[in-house]
C-alpha cells in the first residue's frame, strides 16, 4: 500500500529558504577558527594576567636558522630540535605503527637531522662550539646503526623493516660485495 499524502501546507517538504524565518531549522555548529579562538575574551583575559606576571608565550622556532644573530638563542632552538628528534626516534621503534604512519615518521626524522645541521651551522657561524660531528655514526634508539638509503637519507627502528627498505638494504649489502 502507498505511504499517505502529505498536505501541502506541511512545512518539511518546503526548502528552507522558503520558509518563514522562526519556523527554519537551526544552522549547524561551526567551530570557530583559531585566530578567531585566540581573540576571544578568556584567552585575551589570560594573555594580560601572563603579562602582568612577566611571563611570555611559547616562542616557535624560527623557521629559518639565520634569522637567530646571538648564540645563546641558537643553542637554545638547537636543543629543541634534539628533544624532538629524541622523541621521533623513541617512537619509530614501535613496529606496531604501521607503514603509513612509519614512513610519515621516518620522513620527520629525516627532516629534523637536516634542520639539526641548519642549527649546528649557526651555532658554529656565531662562535660556538662545532657540534656537527662530521664523520659520526647516525644510530637508533637501540644503538643500532641507521640504514642510509641514497645522500643523507635514514631509516630508523621498525621502519628498516618496510619490505622496500630491506629490499633496497639487501640490494646494497649485495653491490658491496
Amino acid at each position: 500500500r502507498p505511504p499517505p499524502r502529505r498536505p501541502a501546507t506541511d512545512l518539511s517538504r518546503r526548502p528552507a529558504s522558503a520558509l518563514p524565518p522562526d519556523s527554519r531549522p537551526p544552522r549547524p555548529f561551526v567551530m570557530a577558527r583559531n585566530e578567531e579562538k585566540s581573540h576571544s575574551m578568556l584567552n585575551r583575559y589570560l594573555r594580560g594576567k601572563a603579562e602582568e606576571r612577566g611571563e611570555t608565550l611559547a616562542e616557535r622556532r624560527p623557521h629559518l636558522a639565520t634569522l637567530v644573530d646571538d648564540l645563546p638563542t641558537a643553542q637554545k632552538w638547537r636543543r629543541d630540535v634534539l628533544t624532538h628528534l629524541g622523541r621521533a626516534v623513541a617512537e619509530i621503534q614501535n613496529p606496531g605503527l604501521g607503514e603509513p604512519k612509519l614512513r610519515d615518521l621516518n620522513d620527520h626524522i629525516n627532516k629534523l637531522l637536516r634542520t639539526k645541521r641548519h642549527w649546528d651551522r649557526r651555532v658554529r657561524d656565531l662562535g660556538g662550539p662545532d657540534t656537527s660531528n662530521a664523520g659520526s655514526r647516525v644510530v637508533d634508539a637501540d644503538g643500532g646503526e641507521a640504514l642510509v638509503a641514497g645522500k643523507g637519507y635514514f631509516y630508523f627502528g621498525a621502519a628498516k623493516e618496510l619490505p622496500g627498505v630491506k629490499r633496497m638494504a639487501e640490494k646494497a649489502r649485495r653491490e658491496r660485495e
